[in-house]
């Protein structure tokens, strides 16, 4: 039976377009650019590096590119927010069946961009849903690494049996599913999160 619900963000409440980053290093034609750039992204979704840190790395991957250029490149992977997400969230909250919570690889560029996208009430509306809200870059800790799974459960104590994960990824559902989770693997444009009623 299912008492709580841990929601992954990107692609599961909001829209992405993660490949925008690797449209641009595929013009640069360096094979290994995408393994120092997921390196670099990796340190900067655990809070390692700073912004300045991190946009000094992108400068250095993508020469010849302005700083505000490179932000607003980072920052247009995040697309809409469709609003009957945010309203059956609000309901699901609301109906108090379930122990909600967020936990999102992010980074602090990402999330002031989501915030003036949303605008301060809807942003406040989304993250008045949730119990717990856990972003990698504020505990310093990243999917798929089982100790972030651990960490929430550990907070609330809640029990892995009873909990189902959210995620578009799957690296990050058999993570979870490792430590006994329950899991949807969201797929993205073919299911939506307002169908979550048809899996638990």
């Amino acid at each position: 039976m299912v008492k709580n619900i841990i929601f992954d963000f990107g692609d599961v409440f909001i829209n992405l377009d993660k490949g925008i980053i690797s449209r641009e290093l595929a013009q640069l034609q360096d094979p290994l650019l995408p393994y120092r750039l997921k390196l670099l992204n990796d340190s900067f979704e655990i809070g390692s590096i700073g912004a300045d840190a991190f946009l000094d790395g992108l400068q250095e991957a993508l020469p010849g590119r302005k700083r505000h250029a490179l932000l607003a490149l980072w920052n247009s992977m995040l697309l809409d927010f469709p609003p009957q997400r945010l309203e059956f969230l609000e309901r699901l909250a609301s109906s108090g069946s379930y122990r909600l919570f967020l936990l999102s690889n992010t980074n602090e560029l990402h999330i002031p961009h989501v915030m003036e996208k949303l605008g301060e009430d809807a942003y406040a509306r989304f993250r008045g849903c949730f119990e717990g809200f856990y972003l990698s870059h504020e505990i310093r800790l990243r999917k798929p690494e089982k100790e972030v799974f651990e960490f929430v459960l550990q907070q609330h104590r809640l029990l892995a049996g009873e909990t189902l994960f959210v995620d578009d990824t799957l690296e990050n559902i058999e993570a979870a599913a490792g430590i006994g989770l329950q899991t949807w693997h969201l797929q993205v444009g073919q299911e939506d999160i307002t169908q979550l009623k048809s899996r638990i």
